[in-house]
């Protein structure tokens, strides 16, 4: 290895069958970068050690994934959009100063403008499912996004409400006896829970309300094809898959660690796939 090499990594517990450097590593190699990403297996006690040293480690930087995401916040100077979300996922050096953001969001909004370029011109209303940390990055990247109406459904109305404590009146909370009648506005649907990953239990919804013009998201990835999205698809609507997210939520990590913005493409998308059950 050169004196000039690069290194990121994925922090978790476990780790060792993240899919990170599969989709990092295809980058370097495309780019010609000398660099590398490695996956770090460490346990929560010995976290804060290991991320206030990343780089006498060898690391510019890293993904962070549970149960260290907490830790990572708390340890770092997050940013503005870390700060919304209350959550960081990606950490980087900036000198002796560890610097922290969240790309979850991100990585939603990117991966629509893939399936439906412009669909931020034509959604008015949409419709979240789920309150928990993914969620809240995606009410806030559509929110960005000039979004007028974002419905948070979820079974504890008092989780939704707090998604609109945090963001304000552009947030909708709801319940799930209230989505046929959401749905039937909804220009947007967007499965933020783990219903209907394997092991998970089913996701059971009527699509019938929505509009033939309607976009389906779901950023579950195991299977890659949800019953959620093969319903939408037997339908002809537009859909977005969790693996196009996990896609496009890495590119701001690598920009940062080898300071090149990096381009999603069908190959590496394949690439993915082709480790993952279709269902």
């Amino acid at each position: 290895m050169s004196s000039s090499m690069r290194a990121a990594c994925v922090i978790g517990y476990p780790a060792k069958h993240s899919r990170s450097p599969t989709l990092h590593g295809y980058w370097i190699k495309r780019y010609g970068i000398d660099g590398d990403y490695r996956i770090e297996e460490i346990a929560p006690e010995n976290f804060d050690t290991f991320v206030t040293n990343l780089a006498g480690h060898g690391y510019v930087g890293a993904n962070v994934t549970m149960p260290h995401k907490d830790a990572a916040f708390r340890l770092s100077e997050p940013d503005e959009k870390a700060r919304a979300i209350g959550a960081a996922n990606t950490l980087w050096l900036d000198g002796d100063v560890l610097r922290a953001t969240n790309t979850d969001g991100d990585g939603f909004v990117g991966s629509l403008d893939a399936a439906a370029a412009g669909w931020d011109n034509r959604v008015n209303n949409a419709v979240v499912l789920g309150a928990g940390g993914a969620s809240r990055s995606i009410v806030y990247a559509l929110l960005e996004r000039g979004i007028s109406k974002v419905h948070v459904v979820n079974r504890t109305l008092a989780k939704a409400e707090a998604t609109r404590d945090a963001y304000g009146a552009g947030v909708e909370p709801a319940q799930w006896h209230d989505l046929p009648a959401l749905l039937k506005d909804a220009g947007l649907l967007i499965n933020a829970t783990s219903l209907g990953m394997y092991g998970h239990g089913e996701l059971d919804i009527d699509l019938a309300p929505l509009g033939g013009d309607a976009i389906i998201s779901d950023i579950v990835y195991v299977p890659l094809k949800t019953p959620l999205l093969a319903a939408a698809e037997a339908r002809g609507l537009t859909t977005s898959n969790g693996l196009q997210m996990l896609l496009h939520q890495a590119v701001r990590g690598f920009e940062l660690w080898f300071g090149l913005r990096p381009e999603v493409t069908l190959e590496q998308y394949d690439l993915m796939a082709a480790d993952i059950p279709k269902g």
